[in-house]
This record gives structure tokens, C-alpha cells and sequence, in this order.
């Protein structure tokens, strides 16, 4: 990519999408084209067309989607399933037909098979049954990753897949219905803090493991594999290490400085029992997270601590 190339950030106000922002302005990145929902409906398959054919972007990064925490996924499955496939059928048609030059498509680590064997490698897609509570968002983001590969294949079109483990730091979502386990974590304990509870209470079991990667690791991986990877298929991001939700809690707990209990409500779901991603493909090519669960999560107690989400 060129300084001066036309860069489109789709889902620039998310997480991940300001966060790649943020990344490609330190590098001295100046032309780009930034849409609102209410701007530009990605759902909308004749205003991405309009779009497209007025701005000829030369790079895409898709990062717009419909995301969400267990709650959300498991309730609003029809959502999940028809937004995310309109979003990325659009944008990733209408790239190919307005020639541009480059596209990157953001998945999740949620379309690997449940019990899929770990850590994770690219090639343990589609071999197995998906977590049945957010089937329909990974079989959303599993077609994005072969409709890349369909026009790579019949069009020549630079199309690629990444699939980040899992994801926080800023302009991430904290609100408890649809958020995911870390902000949702974070809140819970500063709130208790905030309340001088004497506990606070974790779902499930605290048993299942989950990998962290903090959203600014995300977008350096994300701008290196836009210069340094044009292959098929897909490529994994994340750190190669994970924890328990327990521990997670605990490391929390330390962080926001919480005196009280952590208690389990087991009654609720534990969703996935493990889910470390294999990123020995990302390292061979170069890249390595640098930022420590520790240093990630304080970093992001530190820009939220006085939230007030009364």
C-alpha cells in the first residue's frame, strides 16, 4: 500500500475498525473513506453499489459486522445470520466489481468446530460441529472466508481472510446483554468496586479457556498481512496463549482492585471449553503480539475506570 492510496475502513467506529484506523493514520495513511451505518447501509446491497462505483477505493479492510456476547448470538440468531451475509456479500462483490486492489475480510475464531482438537490451525475449519449458540454468526463469517477464495479462484481478485482470536481494548462493548466475556468482566468488578459489594458472580464453571488479543495487537497484524500475505484460505491471529475464565477473573480482580468473592452461577453456559488459536503460520511469516493480558487489561481499566454505565 501506498501512503496516497484510497483506503476504505468498513465499520471504522467499531473496535476493530478504529482500531486498524488508528494504526494506518501512525503510519502516515491519509486517504481514506469513512461511512457511518446511517450514512452507508452495508446491508444495503444498491447503496453499496452507489458507493463503490463513486469512490473506487483501492483497499478494503472489512471489518463492519453484527457482533455480539452468547446472550445475543444464541437470541437474535436470524439477525446474526442475514445481516453479516448482506454486509459481506456486498462489500466483497462490489469490490471485485469496481477492481480493487485489495481486500482483507475480519472472521472470529467462533467458526472453528466446538470441539475441535487444540490449538487451533486453519485447517480444523468445516471438520466438525460448530457451538451451537453462535451457529449462525460463524456460518456467516465461514461463507465470507469462501467467497474470498470463490473470487480469488474464478476472478483473480486479492481477497484475504484473517480470523482474530478473541478481541478487547477501546471502543469496546459493555453492555452486559451483548458484550463479550472481558468488557462484560471489566464492568461487572469496577461497578462491584464502585457499590463496595462483597462479591460479584462469573457464569458457568469457570472452567473453559479463552485466548486474548488486545484490539491495537490486532490492527498491527492487521496492516502487516495486508503488505505480507496474499494466499488463500485463511490466517489465524492471536497470541498462542490462553486462560481460564476463573483465572481471568482473578487477574481482573487484581487490576480494578475489587476486595470481594468471586462466585460461579453455574446454571449459566460455559459455551466453548477451549479455544487457543495455532498461530505458528503468523509467526513464520514474521509478526508476533507484543502486548502482555496484563498490561492490555490495564491499559484498558485505565481509559474506563470511571465509566458510569447507570
Amino acid at each position: 500500500m501506498q501512503l496516497n492510496d484510497k483506503i476504505f475502513v468498513a465499520g471504522h467506529r467499531g473496535m476493530v475498525g478504529s482500531a486498524i484506523l488508528r494504526r494506518l493514520k501512525a503510519q502516515g495513511f491519509t486517504n481514506f473513506i469513512l461511512k457511518t451505518s446511517s450514512e452507508l447501509d452495508l446491508k444495503n446491497q444498491q447503496a453499496v453499489a452507489d458507493f463503490f462505483e463513486k469512490e473506487k477505493p483501492d483497499y478494503v479492510f472489512l471489518a463492519a459486522a453484527k457482533v455480539g456476547g452468547i446472550i445475543a448470538n444464541n437470541a437474535f440468531r436470524g439477525d446474526f445470520i442475514y445481516e453479516n451475509l448482506m454486509i459481506q456479500n456486498n462489500v466483497i462483490h462490489h469490490s471485485y466489481l469496481n477492481k480493487v486492489k485489495k481486500l482483507m475480510f475480519l472472521g472470529s475464531s467462533c467458526i472453528y468446530p466446538k470441539l475441535a482438537p487444540q490449538p487451533l490451525k486453519e485447517e480444523y475449519m468445516l471438520t466438525g460441529e460448530l457451538e451451537p449458540t453462535n451457529e449462525p454468526y460463524a456460518i456467516a463469517k465461514i461463507a465470507g472466508i469462501k467467497m474470498c477464495d470463490a473470487y480469488r479462484d474464478q476472478f483473480g481478485c486479492n481477497f484475504i481472510s484473517v480470523m482474530p482470536t478473541n478481541l478487547y481494548g477501546s471502543n469496546d462493548n459493555y453492555d452486559l446483554n451483548n458484550s463479550h466475556v472481558l468488557p462484560a468482566m471489566l464492568r461487572k468488578f469496577i461497578t462491584a468496586k464502585h457499590n463496595g459489594d462483597t462479591s460479584i458472580t462469573i457464569w458457568g464453571t469457570g472452567r473453559p479457556k479463552r485466548e486474548f488479543l488486545h484490539v491495537d495487537d490486532l490492527a498491527e497484524a492487521c496492516l502487516f498481512l495486508m503488505e505480507n500475505y496474499d494466499d488463500s484460505g485463511f490466517i489465524n491471529i492471536g497470541v498462542g496463549q490462553d486462560i481460564s475464565i476463573l483465572d481471568l477473573a482473578i487477574l481482573v480482580k487484581k487490576i480494578v482492585g475489587f476486595e470481594g468473592e468471586i462466585l460461579n452461577d453455574a446454571s449459566k453456559p460455559d459455551g466453548t471449553p477451549r479455544k487457543l488459536m495455532d498461530v505458528s503460520k503468523l509467526i513464520a511469516l514474521g509478526w508476533k503480539a507484543r502486548i502482555t493480558l496484563e498490561e492490555g487489561i490495564q491499559k484498558v481499566y485505565d481509559e474506563i475506570k470511571y465509566s458510569n454505565w447507570d
